[in-house]
């Protein structure tokens, strides 16, 4: 972050807090538990929920090419997970905990324990509110659609944010995080180490003024500021400027969730590597039509890093749409459909197979639910991923199909 930004944004904040009228919203709004919390041991509340899922086949374990007679596995995977609140006075800590057990009957290597721990704490004063937190993930999950290996690697993420109310129903928000991706030094894929080539420390700030329609409708103007710098390859840095504009969703609207639409400036600092300039997005949206129709969409448009220094990113261009209907009684059934496109970007005179190559993933799937009781579904889903590319070792299809019981997502 630069000095010049640093100051704007502190002279922001002073004259939002100094002129601002007094305004007493912030000491009301509620920042604890939903009223849905299953649990409350003094001024703990808990929402624990354990769920066993993809209890069943993958026919395709490392998304291999067809002509390399792909491996076939049964896998299960147990999620317990915990979210949790801590009332002190008139703020909340608020966090959760989160595992995944994952087995494989034969491939032993692929087994893991997925971790992840979250931790925020919430402080609503009269017109100012702050949000410190933290989040840790230690995971062997693919790190996307390109890396087809299930790399162990270690996320940290840390920060905070700021924000003054300012008049009826404007506020202004300024927010730093800083983001760490730690691959294990044994991890690689295509025999390139993954940890030499991906290890970095994203830092960003983000200042957005927003405006509150409704009580549960908040939209916002932003401004950010990023910086990515690789441990080992230099050559990958990069800074970032995007301007864009949010719509948010309080979880007791009727549409839930965030979306975020703005242009990008992407700089790398090796000069042989292109810059992009254009249209980013983050869209994670729900809706629930009278309680028995509900549809999700996720949607991403934006800068991914590749592990090949040749072509060092691309852009990820796709979405997916998620339907559940309630049929009759305890019976519902759910699909999804998926597209997402990885338009590569070429380094200056690197030499490589194929100079504009675009691969496409594809995601079909749907299932079958049945409610053992408010709190646990047992479901049979069946889903089947593809990608297209000109590099045939990463063209592959695959198709898991299996069971799931899930206890107190309800």
């Amino acid at each position: 972050m630069t000095p010049r930004l640093l100051t704007s944004l502190r002279t922001v904040v002073m004259y939002v807090v100094v002129c601002s009228p007094s305004v007493s919203a912030f000491a009301q709004i509620e920042v604890g538990p939903p009223e849905t919390v299953k649990m409350r041991l003094g001024p703990v509340y808990l929402d624990p929920t354990i769920s066993l899922s993809n209890v069943g086949v993958d026919n395709n374990v490392f998304n291999e090419a067809t002509s390399a007679s792909p491996k076939s596995d049964v896998t299960l995977t147990v999620t317990p997970r915990t979210d949790f609140w801590v009332r002190f006075g008139r703020t909340w800590l608020a966090g959760n905990v989160h595992e995944d057990l994952v087995y494989f009957k034969e491939s032993v290597d692929q087994r893991s324990a997925n971790n992840a721990y979250s931790l925020a704490w919430r402080i609503p004063l009269n017109r100012i509110s702050f949000r410190p937190s933290i989040e840790y993930t230690s995971t062997r999950e693919r790190p996307g659609f390109e890396i087809d290996t299930r790399a162990l690697r270690t996320e940290l993420d840390y920060g905070g944010q700021v924000e003054v109310k300012w008049l009826s129903k404007s506020s202004v928000m300024v927010k730093g995080i800083r983001h760490q991706v730690l691959f294990d030094q044994g991890a690689k894929f295509e025999n390139i180490n993954l940890h030499d080539e991906l290890n970095r420390v994203s830092t960003s700030a983000t200042a957005s003024l927003q405006y509150h329609l409704t009580p549960l409708t908040t939209l916002s103007a932003d401004y950010s500021v990023s910086r990515d710098q690789f441990r080992y390859d230099t050559l990958r840095d990069s800074k970032s400027t995007t301007l864009g504009a949010s719509v948010r969703f309080d979880p007791a609207a009727l549409i839930k969730g965030t979306a975020t639409v703005g242009y990008q400036d992407y700089r790398p600092d090796d000069p042989s590597t292109p810059g992009y300039r254009g249209t980013s997005a983050l869209v994670a949206l729900s809706y629930v039509l009278l309680g028995s129709t509900k549809v999700n969409v996720n949607a991403l448009r934006g800068v991914q890093y590749s592990y090949d220094i040749n072509q060092p990113y691309y852009i990820q261009t796709g979405g997916s749409v998620s339907l559940s209907q309630q049929l009759f009684g305890p019976i519902d059934v759910t699909g999804l459909a998926g597209l997402h496109q990885l338009a590569y970007q070429n380094r200056v005179g690197a030499v490589m197979v194929d100079s504009s190559r675009v691969d496409h993933i594809k995601v079909v799937g749907g299932g079958v639910g049945y409610h053992l009781s408010r709190d646990a579904r047992l479901g049979f889903n069946i889903e089947q991923d593809t990608r297209e590319s000109i590099l045939t070792l990463h063209e592959y299809t695959g198709l898991r199909y299996g069971f799931s019981v899930t206890y107190g997502g309800g």
